[in-house]
């Protein structure tokens, strides 16, 4: 027997009023296992928050359906609660209160039992490495810190579900890296995390991805296998005049135009073939071809020409 998924969406709809009205998300449908890393990759504006706080019973849905930890969006949002963690971008963090005393405050919301919470204090501090600073008040700490006191606020009653809106965001590339070595204990340990980003670099880490945009799906699977099963051509092109290489190129058939990355243009082609002809027009045009090779498409090669294609 098939275990239940941890999370199951059947065409979630969130329309806000206004003129004219906003659809946020757009008949959005997912199924995310028990034990599963998922993320929800998208930019500013596709929908990743509206869907996070419709699953986290705090938002209600136009139409459609959803399931988690085995429980109804619509009927049973007080049972999800208690199975679940839903950390928003900005966590409500208490600044005039310690690390401690934050802690302490969230575990008396949860009711978690006494016995078991000096024991789950010292595990939390330890695994967010935040024991040295219990008694700091949480106003007083860097933005990674603030991020690791809120997941271990989050963590206090041991959830079966952990949703995460984008909790990187703005945070700086060391916090980040400590934030997903947390992020990958909590994971090992069977937790069920459901991860939304607008970094296509940690789309790469996640189990399963769904790619949306506009509030639909533009692609799901294992990130590996989204850029194998396109089939799409990328090479990373570097020359003496990269203004007028971006000019040349939109005449060139079957080459999908420029998409800059650092000091080099990503290029889609149709075919290999299509190199070549682009080599030749630059050399016609006396531009000098600083490097020309075939790469591996990145998750934000695919999420750019996905969106060409179906945006």
């Amino acid at each position: 027997m098939t275990e239940p998924a941890a999370i199951r969406a059947s065409a979630l709809t969130k329309i806000f009023a206004g003129s004219p009205p906003t659809t946020a998300i757009d008949g959005l449908s997912l199924e995310i296992r028990r034990g599963e890393f998922y993320g929800i990759v998208g930019p500013d504006g596709a929908g990743k928050t509206t869907t996070l706080r419709i699953l986290a019973g705090i938002m209600e849905c136009t139409s459609g359906e959803a399931w988690v930890a085995g429980h109804s969006i619509l009927t049973d949002r007080e049972k999800i609660k208690d199975k679940i963690s839903y950390m928003s971008q900005r966590f409500g963090l208490y600044e005039d209160l310690t690390v401690m005393e934050n802690i302490l405050f969230y575990a008396d919301i949860y009711d978690v039992p006494k016995k078991e919470l000096d024991k789950k204090v010292e595990r939390l501090l330890g695994f967010s490495n935040l024991t040295h600073f219990k008694g700091r008040l949480a106003g007083k700490l860097s933005g990674g810190m603030k991020q690791k006191l809120g997941l271990a606020c989050a963590l206090i009653h041991s959830p079966e579900v952990l949703l995460l809106d984008e909790p990187t965001n703005g945070v700086d590339p060391v916090s980040r890296r400590d934030f997903w070595k947390i992020l990958y204990e909590l994971w090992k340990g069977g937790v069920t995390i459901l991860f939304s980003t607008s970094y296509l670099d940690e789309a790469e880490r996640c189990t399963r991805v769904a790619l949306i945009h506009r509030g639909r799906v533009l692609a799901e699977g294992v990130p590996k296998e989204i850029r194998a099963s396109l089939g799409v051509h990328i090479i990373e092109l570097s020359t003496s005049n990269m203004q007028a290489t971006a000019e040349l190129l939109k005449s060139v058939t079957g080459a999908g135009g420029a998409v800059k990355f650092g000091d080099k243009f990503h290029v889609t082609i149709e075919n290999p073939s299509v190199k070549d002809i682009i080599s030749d027009i630059l050399k016609e045009n006396t531009i000098e071809v600083l490097s020309l090779r075939d790469i591996v498409p990145s998750l934000e090669d695919i999420f750019i020409e996905l969106v060409k294609v179906r945006g």
